[in-house]
């Protein structure tokens, strides 16, 4: 892997998952990400936070926060998007558990591409405050302005798409 490819900054996080009754005859529950906690907390995964009116609140477990150099303009957008957030990619599981905490990313590109994969559960959740001063401080730390540059086509020749036209034969 390439130094470029290395995460310069890792910030842990714990990822919270609300699990509530379904009104489907397919499926018992329905999962979501809620929240993340600042930091990793010295929890088990998949401890009950609270239980009330059929909802269920767990630590899912941990991810972390992965902040690239060359990502700094998406963080930027994210801030600046009026309700910063952090995704949150659950993964099916098998074992006691249909979920597992797969990844974390303030980077809204990644968390997009994250729902490529169908069985993903991916939910854009708010950031909490010490998360975003953190990468604010990454930013101004980090970010180099890239000039946009916009290729220029070049003009069609008349004379050779007239010559590619009588080339073929059929004239």
């Amino acid at each position: 892997m390439s130094p470029a490819a290395l995460p310069l900054v890792r910030v842990p996080v714990g990822v919270v998952v609300e699990r509530h009754q379904a009104d489907s005859p397919w499926i018992d529950f329905v999962w979501r990400a809620v929240a993340v906690l600042p930091d990793e907390p010295d929890t088990k995964p998949w401890t009950v936070l609270r239980e009330e009116n059929g909802t269920t609140l767990f630590y899912a477990g941990s991810a972390t926060v992965d902040l690239y150099g060359s990502e700094t303009a998406r963080y930027r957008d994210n801030l600046a998007s009026g309700s910063p957030s952090i995704w949150t990619v659950l993964s099916p599981a098998e074992g006691a558990w249909p979920y597992s905490v797969a990844a974390a990313t303030a980077d809204p590109s990644e968390g997009e591409a994250f729902t490529e994969a169908g069985a993903n559960l991916v939910e854009a959740v708010p950031m909490p405050e010490m998360l975003r001063e953190q990468i604010e401080s990454f930013i101004a730390e980090h970010h180099v302005e890239r000039e946009f540059f916009k290729r220029k086509r070049r003009q069609a020749d008349p004379e050779a798409l007239a010559r590619r036209q009588h080339e073929g034969g059929h004239e």
